[in-house]
């Protein structure tokens, strides 16, 4: 079997966008893959044009041998760019694998270790009756884990801007709010995407009783280990860190000294789930559960559902679409055949490669237009982290 075509789609859902790709073999057996990095899909493009003229001819089953060439054959090996078309294209692979013997990808893998993979529901809110609200609401659909996700600076406003010190302080009164209302059975983290300053955190987990939050989610940017070491040492709650990493070498300090609690791993930034395997891998050696991120579409679902099959040390899968909030990046016109949800979880499938397939005629019929990420500024003017 001999690698023949490798095209791209790059489309408009929901007012997002998601790049996925299409690697096609003489056999007549292809596969689907996706990328991870949103708003920069013409960049990852590049990448994959020029991985093309090196995967044409190459039998798509030596996923291991790909992955090698694609990450070392340039002498500025990884970063976010080059291992988001890495990814794409190991998850494709992967489809490819599993459809030629048969098998679903989690088979590859070592087989599946759970029968169905449990999420955590992704709230987002920017009131406090909001978030008390929907919180309950998927207490009684049956969703145990919510992640939230505050987005209070958007209240009513059309510039959005995002004080920390003034966002802390509110969003730490809602949360023990929210504590009161529905007890401590239910888990319950927060994502302040990287917002906050290591004394800004110190601040909000401190202004909370223990125990109110069960994990936090990037508090601050994540290129220096040693200022998540620091804050650490200062707090008492479980971190989830990873989502933007590109390697298991980014993943290693985090991993080896113990920062995070929660490995929040990406099959579509981090090199595929090749990759993924891999710091699934590191993680179980220092007792680490994988938390995988998952926020752009049902290909990186998909593949994310066989890595936690496959994986011992998996708890919780993301969720975007809940019985609170439905994005619609799960478009059934894009995806006729995706991963469905039964409650808060999927059942692992049993169909050959990923269980998943993508309308590419509508997605050239409707073309494609570039969508920045939001911005977020202070009030004297300056940029900070959406």
């Amino acid at each position: 079997m001999k690698i023949t075509a490798i095209k791209t789609f790059p489309v408009n859902i929901a007012g997002r966008s998601q790049l996925n790709i299409k690697v096609e073999t003489d056999a007549g057996i292809y596969g689907w893959g996706a990328s991870g990095i949103t708003g920069r899909e013409l960049a990852v493009i590049g990448v994959i044009e020029n991985y093309r003229p090196l995967l044409i001819g190459k039998d798509p089953r030596q996923i291991g041998a790909i992955w090698q060439d694609l990450y070392r054959g340039q002498y500025f090996e990884g970063g976010r760019v080059l291992t988001a078309a890495i990814s794409a294209i190991d998850i494709a692979l992967y489809d490819i694998k599993g459809k030629a013997l048969g098998v679903p990808v989690y088979e590859l893998l070592g087989g599946k270790q759970r029968d169905y993979v449990e999420c955590f529901a992704s709230l987002r809110f920017s009131s406090k009756e909001e978030l008390i609200e929907k919180s309950k609401t998927l207490l009684t659909e049956g969703w145990p884990m919510l992640r939230l996700a505050p987005a209070e600076y958007e209240e009513g406003k059309k510039a959005s801007i995002f004080e920390p010190r003034k966002s802390i302080a509110i969003i730490a009164e809602w949360i023990i709010a929210l504590r009161k209302e529905i007890g401590f059975a239910p888990t319950i983290g927060i994502d302040y995407h990287h917002r906050l300053t290591v004394p800004e955190t110190v601040s909000f987990i401190k202004s909370m009783p223990v125990g109110t939050l069960d994990f936090i989610e990037e508090p601050i940017r994540d290129e220096s280990p040693e200022a998540y070491e620091c804050l650490r040492k200062m707090v008492d709650v479980p971190f989830a860190i990873g989502e933007e990493f590109a390697s298991k070498w980014q993943f290693m300090p985090y991993i080896e000294k113990n920062i995070t609690q929660f490995a929040r791993v990406d099959v579509c930034n981090v090199g595929g789930i090749t990759e993924a395997m891999k710091v699934a891998s590191m993680a179980e050696i220092h007792y680490i559960d994988l938390l995988p991120h998952n926020p752009i579409g049902p290909i990186c679902t998909a593949a994310t559902i066989h890595l936690a099959a496959a994986s011992p040390n998996f708890t919780w899968l993301e969720e975007m679409n809940t019985p609170v909030d439905n994005p619609g990046l799960d478009d059934s016109n894009y995806y006729p055949l995706q991963p469905k949800l039964e409650g808060s979880r999927y059942k692992v499938s049993d169909k050959p490669g990923l269980g998943i397939e993508f309308n590419e005629e509508l997605a050239i019929k409707e073309g494609f237009v570039p969508v920045e990420t939001p911005r977020l500024k202070r009030n004297d003017g300056s940029y900070t982290n959406w």
